[in-house]
């Protein structure tokens, strides 16, 4: 399958999730979703993996890159989202998570020398710039807010939010060190998925939360769409994507994800986006297109 139509897939099945995740809210405490989501998902790989005879088993020195990774793909990021979001809008979450075009250059110069070019952190700049015009109006309303004294933990928030980005980022950067030790996408997938889920439901255990088993059909709706197409499919297609275009190109999906789910709440949720909205919205896709482009110098070598 082609590197284009990977992005696209990835960023339209991303971009759907916000409305999935709303089906699980309330019934079940958001780390056990967490478990849930990703112990389905681990489950579903392996047995893929199984009919299609490949050896699950994989050996140790690939097993570590995989626990670091579920650790923090899996577990770190995804339990400082859901924990964050109960203090911060989800918009200003999403405008921290477009951070993650100047930390995943940032992490791969420092573990694999790669260049910090101009472009990098122009491109990622307008990408900020337009993710936060995109969410202006919760932003705005949540910094007021913060000044008339309103949620003491803000601050709590913020730094979880900040802490998922980054541990996304390791995340992308760990694919690289995966991809070393097995070609095989979807078991190395779970593999990390499952050791994810593991620390998060230990997590879950220490924090003195209850495993709570859903009962409506909405929650199992929910599930079965995060589980196999907003993690089997849609890691898939990433962690390809970070193999094929590098990491600092690829995570311009969580660009363009806030953009597929504006456009989604205008068809589902009848929201009416303003000027500043569809500037945002025109910033973010301008800042994908110059980020993916290529070099002038990669052009001529091709010829």
């Amino acid at each position: 399958m082609s590197s284009p139509l990977l992005f696209i897939i990835a960023c339209l099945i991303w971009g759907s999730t916000f409305f999935a995740i709303t089906l699980q809210l309330g019934e079940v405490p958001p780390a056990v979703s967490v478990v849930y989501r990703f112990a389905l998902a681990s489950a579903v790989l392996f047995s893929w993996c199984a009919v299609r005879r490949h050896k699950l088993l994989l050996p140790w020195r690939a097993q570590r890159w995989l626990i670091l990774q579920g650790c923090a793909t899996f577990a770190v990021s995804y339990i400082c989202t859901y924990t964050s979001e109960q203090y911060l809008v989800s918009g200003l979450v999403a405008v921290l998570f477009a951070l993650m075009v100047f930390w995943n250059p940032i992490l791969n110069h420092f573990t694999f020398g790669t260049a910090l070019s101009t472009r990098t952190w122009a491109a990622g700049g307008v990408a900020i710039g337009g993710v936060t015009l995109l969410f202006y109006h919760s932003i705005f309303g949540a910094w007021n807010d913060i000044l008339s004294g309103g949620n003491g933990h803000f601050l709590l928030g913020l730094v979880l939010a900040v802490c998922a980005t980054i541990a996304s980022s390791v995340g992308n950067v760990l694919v690289i060190k995966v991809r070393e030790q097995s070609a095989n996408v979807l078991l190395t997938m779970a593999w990390s998925m499952m050791w994810g889920s593991l620390l998060v439901a230990l997590w879950v255990l220490v924090s003195g939360q209850h495993f709570v088993m859903p009962t409506t059909a909405r929650y199992w709706g929910g599930l079965l769409y995060l589980s196999l197409l907003g993690s089997v499919i849609a890691f898939a297609a990433y962690f390809t994507l970070i193999h094929r275009i590098g990491s600092d190109k690829a995570v311009y999906i969580g660009v363009v994800t806030p953009v597929i789910s504006v456009l989604l709440s205008i068809q589902l949720e009848h929201y009416r986006p303003g000027p500043l909205e569809w500037l945002g919205m025109v910033l973010c896709l301008s800042s994908v297109a110059w980020a993916l482009k290529p070099n002038s110098s990669t052009k001529t070598k091709t010829r």
